[in-house]
């Protein structure tokens, strides 16, 4: 029998009528005669009683004071919630299960709390239960320190659970059920006849899910690509297949046939800033001091252009202010954009493809959008254009690239 480990977010688990659709998807892999494990996340979003960011709440009333090792006793406290709720409708079911934290379930960390990484998986305890025929039903988004300490593992945390015990377990395939039906050519609320991709490499994946696809955390990804383990990306509430995340070649033969994609998404994130920093000749050491302050001060840069007149690259517009101080106080004079959006064009065809990028200047030109900055790497090509050309934007690639008539047949 093949393992199977199934992911359900906090959306998936909400309420009664969601939870009878997650009894469906355990039933329908059992009677395929996996062996099961659950990953759960916490139950529903803020303003529901158990979800994470309620409980962050709490605290709140004494002034926020609480230290980050107690804060993750706190967060881990809504999966452990959702995972025993899971728990008592399976035993109800006569579907015999059991539950187990994050830590139970060997996922050691090292001891970075409220953002921790994953050291280790030790599988032991969980395949001891699915010999016993048991489903194994486990709180996502936690871990422990080799001293037995509860870590949380951060954004996308039961996502980066679920690949990760899915490659200590040589798992057939990781489910990710969300409240879509797969990963998109764009945001569906963009851009209307978006299509539903029937599978992605990991690093297409990779590079949607960094550049503003929110269905799955890159880390999860990076995680299963180690040893190539099959992401299903599917909806609670369909009994679609979803989208297949694999690498290429797995990919190919599994539909029987060879993908000729150059570009297969667009994505796009709103509300930065573009910093532009002339140099003057000889002022070299400008580089070193402008990105070793931003690092200091904790300001993350993105979008970065070098050359020996000028250093541009963007922040979030809530640290654009305090950038624009910072290097006021090196003696240096920053131009401000503030409002922009970074929209990428993605696909692992477009490395060696010539006219791509010239594709994305017509496609712009055409409906007077001014590209402000571009960069380009293997699988994506980014441009960044004005907070209010960024609907249009992506509207204008995605016809551009005919992304509405996309398929595999």
């Amino acid at each position: 029998m093949g393992i199977l480990v199934q992911k359900f977010g906090g959306t998936s688990v909400a309420t009664p009528e969601q939870r009878a659709r997650v009894l469906h998807h355990i039933r329908k892999a059992l009677a395929e005669e996996y062996r099961l494990v659950v990953v759960v996340s916490a139950m529903g979003r803020k303003g529901d009683p158990y979800a994470t960011d309620t409980l962050l709440q709490l605290p709140k009333q004494y002034d926020d004071q609480i230290t980050p090792r107690e804060k993750d006793m706190l967060m881990s406290c809504g999966e452990i919630i959702s995972a025993t709720t899971i728990s008592s409708m399976l035993t109800k079911h006569e579907i015999k299960n059991v539950v187990l934290t994050g830590g139970q379930a060997g996922i050691i960390t090292n001891d970075h709390h409220t953002n921790a990484q994953i050291l280790t998986v030790n599988p032991k305890r969980i395949l001891r239960e699915l010999e016993a025929n048991q489903v194994v039903v486990v709180a996502g988004f936690q871990g422990q320190t080799t001293d037995g300490e509860i870590t949380t593992l951060g954004r996308g945390g039961s996502d980066t659970t679920a690949t990760a015990l899915g490659v200590a377990l040589r798992a057939d395939y990781v489910d990710i059920f969300t409240d879509v039906e797969g990963i998109m050519t764009a945001d569906p609320r963009i851009v209307d006849d978006a299509s539903y991709l029937e599978r992605v490499t990991y690093t297409e994946m990779c590079n949607l899910a960094f550049q503003g696809a929110k269905v799955i955390h890159p880390r999860a990804v990076e995680i299963a690509m180690q040893t190539n383990t099959p992401i299903r990306v599917r909806s609670t509430m369909s009994d679609h297949p979803g989208t297949l995340v694999t690498n290429a070649t797995e990919s190919d033969r599994l539909a029987g046939e060879v993908r000729d994609l150059t570009i297969i998404g667009i994505t796009q994130m709103a509300d930065v800033t573009q910093i532009k920093i002339r140099l003057e000749q000889g002022q070299y050491d400008s580089q070193l001091k402008v990105f070793k302050t931003m690092a200091d001060h904790g300001i993350s840069v993105d979008f970065i252009s070098v050359n020996p007149s000028e250093i541009a690259y963007t922040v979030y517009d809530g640290m654009a202010e305090r950038a624009a101080e910072l290097l006021t106080g090196l003696g240096l004079h920053p131009e401000l954009t503030g409002g922009c959006a970074k929209v990428s064009v993605v696909g692992a065809g477009i490395a060696g493809v010539p006219g791509v990028m010239a594709k994305i200047s017509e496609a712009l030109t055409e409906e007077d959008i001014q590209i402000l900055q571009s960069a380009d790497s293997h699988t994506t090509i980014w441009v960044l254009v004005r907070g209010e050309d960024m609907v249009k934007a992506v509207r204008a690639l995605h016809r551009k690239f005919d992304l509405h008539n996309i398929h595999f047949s």
